[in-house]
């Protein structure tokens, strides 16, 4: 008997990032539009909490560290995947290149974003 062999695949992970960034994207995406985008420059919010001391003082903890790094790199990949599948929706099939591009933009933002917020 010969078993076949079934091709393993990266596509679950590229699959799993992208889930996990639209679902922070859905949960997360509004809520930071409102505050960063009308509330912190209409004054509705308390002046402490949208100083920038405040802003530092969150980057500069652990906890802030981790919760900021996950939404940006979540984010990127979400992004990455869906111009990725975008671009063969629409006619581009770049093949390799275009998955390295778009793939490769997350992981150097990703990465980016870890060294920065690391400085921090």
């Amino acid at each position: 008997m010969n078993k076949r062999q079934l091709k393993r695949s990266h596509a679950p992970i590229f699959w799993g990032l992208f889930g996990a960034g639209g679902m922070l994207a859905a949960l997360f995406g509004p809520m930071l539009v409102l505050l960063t985008g009308f509330a912190a420059p209409l004054g509705w919010l308390p002046v402490k909490a949208a100083s920038y001391q405040g802003m530092l003082a969150l980057a500069q903890s652990l906890i802030g560290k981790a919760v900021l790094w996950i939404l940006i790199s979540l984010l990127l990949w979400h992004a990455a995947h869906r111009i990725y599948h975008s671009l063969h929706d629409v006619g581009v099939h770049g093949g390799p290149l275009a998955k390295a591009l778009t793939y490769g933009v997350a992981a150097a933002g990703t990465l980016a974003a870890l060294g920065l917020l690391a400085r921090i």
